[in-house]
Formats: structure tokens, C-alpha cells, sequence
């Protein structure tokens, strides 16, 4: 069952904010996430917090700053999803701004390598002449890897975002906000800003230096479309110092100023720069970067990102929109075959989903679990055959989780209660990832069953969407749609989502698959669609829905995209 509220708000921020112009349904959204004032709103670059307050940065400047002095070759270790090509692309654009070209980059094959910085890609840096190796998104766990290099006479910098072990590997230096003993305010910084506050910490070395001012000092701003996407694409929280990176990307971007890679990108997914949003960064440009790692070869995002050749970069993006295009038809593919398999799972007993095809391809296994996971709202984790890797006996799993079940934490559990039913495994709260035997396929069922019992409630099992409240029929206007798009949403900072009762006019299946509304409230007649939903309402129906601005052939109007609907038992085979 679906249970709508409404969020809480102060009314006195509410009254505030809209004496400076905030259309007062957005003023009860912001005052419901906790803007306290209109200078919270306000995301200027002053109020970034500074690169000397995070641990090791500063440290990290200087070993980058001897590094360009000096002409060492530097290895850029990155990660096959949008955050780490973003992050590859940030490091290797950035060093060259600073000063060097003497770099390279090496990401992981996803099915090859596996996850993050490994000894094979240690090897390949030492046999491509590094001297400096340095990881982005990545890094913070790989302790074998990282003495490798060492043992092979490698200095390592880590920069990573992922939450460390209670030990941290043996590099010369690690830049992490989440590592114990850093009092950096943000926690929340995407594996591409942590980068990008060690490029400005290198800078600022530099202007110590006396290589750089203030006045001929190279501007690393132009990076910072790059860390926007890559901070959508990952879906970290939005506290205010992310909203102002990605505030000045999306500004940057809209200005048409962004890299001939995003500028591509945009082509290819038919999106208006000047109009982009922070949905368009991680529903349109995000998947595609994240198709090259899934499907083929993660460094066609990087060389896309990275150019400065827009034919280049347009050649790139037409191969990661084919390559999406293909992941679309994989994921629906293995979306159908693991709801056939849910017809052996009873959701009232039932506390957790563990499914495994062997055909299903090891990259969209975590897109699988996400759908499953929303259908069902039970913790989904999916596997697929290590094949690819000659190692049929072994399953590479992702997971997903709901609100209130901390995946990686779960993980833990399990592991820490059977020492070796998990090879290995990492993640965050809500998505993780691991590989198991297959013979130990049943017995992981069994214990994630358990531990997801342990760990939660019959109401963990709820579903509940907080809204805004309702709006009047005045409200409906084109005026509140832009200002709504015009700010920055994003998880812990979500788009306002309203709630009212409608009239159901009319109803019918777009494409098969997406429910296309006409709706009444308060005597207007509005338009809605609500993605992947095939059932019909009932002809009165309370509705959650966000405010989508439709642009058609020079024409302009407000559409409803429909979330949730009050009270209505689960149907996940639906």
C-alpha cells in the first residue's frame, strides 16, 4: 500500500521567501527541505566550502604540484559509470589546464576487472611508464592493488567518495570526505568533486609556488559541467555545496558553454541547453554515459567527455545513444523474465528479492534489481553468470534497497555472520554490489532473508511519498513550472511533489506502456502521463504528481507527471 503525506513547513520562511518573489508553492517546498532564508537559496561560489577544509587535500596539491614540476607520468585510474568518467575526464582536462600532459587513463572493464582499482590495472600503469597513480571515484578499497604499486615503486594519491573500511590501504596520500577524522562539512561530494577539489588545492599550491597568480592562474570553472553531471549522474545527496556545483554547471551549460562531449550528448538525447534540468543530467545524458560501461568499452564516455573535437565528440555520442538504446531493450528483456520469476515469491511473508538468470548480462543486472525493487518495494538484489570471465561458478550480483535498509551495512552482516559466502563486496546504502559462488546461491537467499527480517519492521514495507500539498487552480500556471525547473533537485533535496484529487476525464495506454490522463481538479482539465503504468484508475483517484513543462512545436503547457496514487495495494506484476 501506498501512503501519501504531506511534508511540514514553516510558515513564517514560507511568507518570507515569497516577499522575495518565490511563488508560494515553491516557498513551501524550499521551507520543507529546510531553507531557513532566501540566502540559502542563493547558491553563489562564495559559499563553497574551501579545498584546505577537507583532509589530505592540501596534501594532495602538493604531490600533484611536484608531479607537473617535475613531468611524471601520470596514470588517471577511473570507474565505468558516469560519476567516474566524469571524474577521469575532470583530472585529465584539469592537469593539462595546470600545467601537463604527460597523462594517461585506465578505467576497469566491469566484466574483466571488476570494481575499482586492481592489480592488473597497477601493471598496466607500470607498463605505460607511470610514476603517479592516481585514482578517481575509486580506490579507497583496494588495499592488494595499491600495495602492488607501491611494491612496484609507484607513488598512489586516492581520491574517492565510497564509504572506507575500518582500514585504509597503504597510499602516499587519500582524499576522501568520508574518511574517519575529516571534519569536511559536505559528506555528500560525488568521486568527480572530490577531483575537483584537488585540482583547486593544486592550484592553489601552484599560486604558492609562484607558477601561477591570481590574475594569470588557469580557470578550473570551465570543468564544472563536467562535476555537475558526474554529481547528478551518482546520485549523492544535494546539500547546498552540491547544489552550488551543480547550479553553476547547469549555468554553465546553459550559458552554451559545456564541452563539446555534453554539448554531443544533448543532441543525441533531443535536449535544449538552454532549458536543461537537473532530471535532464540524470535521466538523459547520465544513462548514456553509464550504457558504454554496462555494455562495452566505459572509455567511449571518457573520450567523449574528455575532446575538445566536436566532431569527435558527436561520433562518441551517436555510439553511447546506439549503446543505450540496446541497453533499454536488454533491461526490458531481463525486467520481463524476473517478473516471471516472481510468481514463486509471496510479498506478505516475504522481506527480500534475490533473483538469477544466467542469461542476464552482468551490466544491467543493477537496472533490473531498481525495477524490481520499485515494483515490489522489497530490497532486490539480481545476479548474473561470471561467464564472461571464464569463471562460470561464479555470480556477479547489484542490489537495491528501500528506505530504512542499509544495503552495504546489510552486506556486512552477512558477511561478517558466514566468513566466506560473499567473495567480496561494496556499495552504498541504497545500491551495492558483489559476487558469490553459485553454489551458495540458496544459502545467500536464506540469509538475506534473515538479515533484511533483522534489520526492519512490518512498516519498513510501506511505501510513503511525502508531498507538498495541494495546489489551486491558480497555481497551475507556467510561472511556477520554471521556477520550479530552474532550481536544484536531487536526492535529499527532492522536486516538489503535489498532491490532489482528480477527476479521471479520460485514460489510455501510450505505446503500451504508459498511462496517458485527462484530468480535472478545482474546475481546470489538466493533461498527465504516468510512466510504466498499465492499470486503469477509478474514475475519482488521489494523485501524487510533479509539474512538467511540455514544449511542442513552439507551444507551451503544463503536464502532470504522475508518482503514486492514495491507498492503492501493490501490484507488482503489473
Amino acid at each position: 500500500m501506498t501512503h501519501l503525506s504531506i511534508r511540514r513547513y514553516n510558515t513564517t520562511v514560507v511568507h518570507n521567501l515569497v516577499n522575495h518573489g518565490i511563488p508560494e508553492p515553491l516557498a513551501r517546498s524550499l521551507s520543507a527541505r529546510g531553507i531557513e532564508r532566501y540566502e540559502d537559496i542563493e547558491l553563489e561560489l562564495k559559499g563553497l566550502i574551501p579545498p584546505n577544509a577537507m583532509m589530505n587535500c592540501e596534501d594532495a596539491g602538493k604531490i600533484l604540484a611536484d608531479a607537473i614540476q617535475n613531468n611524471q607520468r601520470i596514470a588517471i585510474v577511473g570507474d565505468y559509470d558516469c560519476d567516474g568518467a566524469t571524474a577521469t575526464a575532470t583530472a585529465l582536462i584539469g592537469l593539462k589546464l595546470l600545467g601537463t600532459e604527460n597523462t594517461f587513463y585506465l578505467i576497469p572493464d566491469r566484466e574483466k576487472d571488476g570494481y575499482g582499482l586492481s592489480p592488473t590495472l597497477v601493471q598496466k600503469a607500470k607498463a605505460e611508464g607511470a610514476d603517479l597513480l592516481v585514482t578517481v571515484d575509486n580506490g579507497i578499497s583496494a588495499h592488494v592493488a595499491i600495495k602492488e604499486a607501491r611494491k612496484l615503486g609507484l607513488s598512489v594519491l586516492v581520491t574517492d567518495h565510497h564509504l572506507p573500511a575500518d582500514t585504509l590501504p597503504e597510499a602516499n596520500c587519500i582524499v576522501n570526505p568520508n574518511q574517519i577524522g575529516d571534519a569536511f562539512p559536505s559528506k555528500n561530494l560525488a568521486g568527480v568533486g572530490v577531483m575537483f577539489y584537488v585540482l583547486l588545492a593544486t592550484r592553489a599550491e601552484m599560486r604558492k609556488r609562484g607558477v601561477f597568480d591570481t590574475k594569470n592562474q588557469p580557470n578550473l570553472l570551465v570543468l564544472i559541467d563536467l562535476v555537475a553531471l558526474g554529481t547528478i549522474a551518482d546520485v549523492v545527496p544535494l546539500d547546498k555545496n552540491n547544489r552550488i556545483l551543480v547550479s553553476k554547471g547547469l549555468e554553465r551549460i546553459r550559458s552554451g558553454k559545456m564541452h563539446p562531449g555534453i554539448a554531443a550528448l544533448l543532441t543525441v538525447s533531443r535536449k535544449n541547453c538552454y532549458n536543461l534540468s537537473t532530471t535532464d543530467l540524470g535521466f538523459s545524458l547520465a544513462p548514456r554515459i553509464n550504457a558504454a560501461g554496462r555494455l562495452a568499452d566505459s572509455q567511449i564516455g571518457v573520450e567523449c567527455l574528455k575532446t575538445f573535437d566536436p566532431d569527435i565528440a558527436t561520433r562518441h555520442a551517436i555510439e553511447l545513444d546506439t549503446l543505450n538504446n540496446q541497453r533499454r531493450d536488454k533491461e526490458q528483456e531481463g525486467l520481463d523474465e524476473a517478473l516471471s520469476q516472481m510468481g514463486t515469491i509471496e510479498l506478505n511473508e516475504e522481506k527480500s528479492i534475490c533473483l538469477y538468470r544466467e542469461n542476464w548480462h552482468p551490466g544491467i543486472v543493477g537496472l533490473i534489481a531498481s525495477r524490481i525493487k520499485d515494483k515490489s518495494y522489497r530490497p532486490t538484489i539480481c545476479f548474473a553468470s561470471n561467464q564472461n570471465e571464464g569463471n562460470t561458478e561464479e555470480l556477479k550480483g547489484s542490489g537495491r534497497s528501500i528506505q530504512g535498509i542499509h544495503l552495504r551495512d546489510l552486506l556486512d552482516y552477512i558477511d561478517k555472520r558466514n566468513p566466506g559466502l560473499i567473495l567480496k563486496f561494496g556499495g552504498h546504502a541504497q545500491a551495492a554490489g558483489l559476487t558469490i559462488h553459485k553454489s551458495n546461491l540458496e544459502q545467500f537467499r536464506y540469509e538475506l532473508e534473515n538479515a533484511v527480517t533483522a534489520f526492519s519492521s512490518q512498516s519498513t514495507f510501506i511505501r510513503s511519498l511525502e508531498t507538498d500539498g495541494e495546489l489551486t487552480a491558480p497555481d497551475f500556471n507556467l510561472h511556477l513550472v520554471q521556477c520550479i525547473r530552474n532550481c536544484v533537485w536531487g536526492v535529499g533535496f527532492p522536486e516538489p511533489i503535489f498532491i490532489n484529487r482528480f477527476k479521471v476525464l479520460k485514460q489510455d495506454l501510450l505505446k503500451g506502456e504508459h498511462l496517458r490522463l485527462k484530468l480535472e481538479t478545482d474546475g481546470i482539465q489538466l493533461s498527465g502521463i504516468w510512466f510504466r503504468r498499465k492499470e486503469m484508475l477509478p474514475e475519482v483517484a488521489t494523485l501524487a504528481y510533479r509539474l512538467k513543462l511540455n514544449e511542442w512545436n513552439g507551444r507551451r503547457r503544463i503536464d502532470l507527471q504522475i508518482e503514486a496514487m492514495e491507498n492503492e495495494q501493490e501490484n507488482w506484476g503489473a
